[in-house]
């Protein structure tokens, strides 16, 4: 029998167009499906339409940053389950915190360990997984 493993869908938002073509050919390489949007509104309406399983949130957008469409994100109750992991440049402690009240999951300074990038992603959707049951 041969049965194909469901690859999980991660949404990844991020203005940056180089950027976003390296994180998307990392979390391809890593065995995820990947959905992109260029900036947060586009982002928001992504989630709520397909449902993926982790988001990768720029927090330096322009129009409305990341830490605004993660507060929206995590406050409709059909994105709520959806672990968003922020990326941003900011790397002090304070930056973090904000991250985190905002509703991130996780904070991820860049520049990303593209190598580990796919292990943090997976372990950030089993996590929330575990906690929805």
């Amino acid at each position: 029998m041969n049965r194909k493993k469901k690859c999980s869908r991660v949404l990844l938002v991020e203005d940056d167009a180089i950027n976003m073509e390296l994180l998307q050919a990392v979390l391809e390489g890593g065995g995820f499906d990947v959905l992109t949007a260029p900036d947060a509104p586009t982002g928001i309406n992504l989630a709520q339409r397909e449902q993926p399983d982790a988001i990768l949130m720029d927090v330096q957008m322009p129009e409305m940053d990341g830490l605004q469409a993660t507060r929206i994100l995590q406050t409709d109750p059909t994105t709520a389950h959806i672990p968003i992991i922020a990326v941003t440049a900011h790397v002090k402690q304070d930056d973090a915190e904000r991250c985190l009240e905002a509703g991130c999951a996780l904070h991820l300074p860049k520049p990303l360990d593209t190598r580990a990038l796919p292990k943090i992603v997976a372990r950030a959707i089993k996590s929330a997984m575990e906690r929805t049951g």
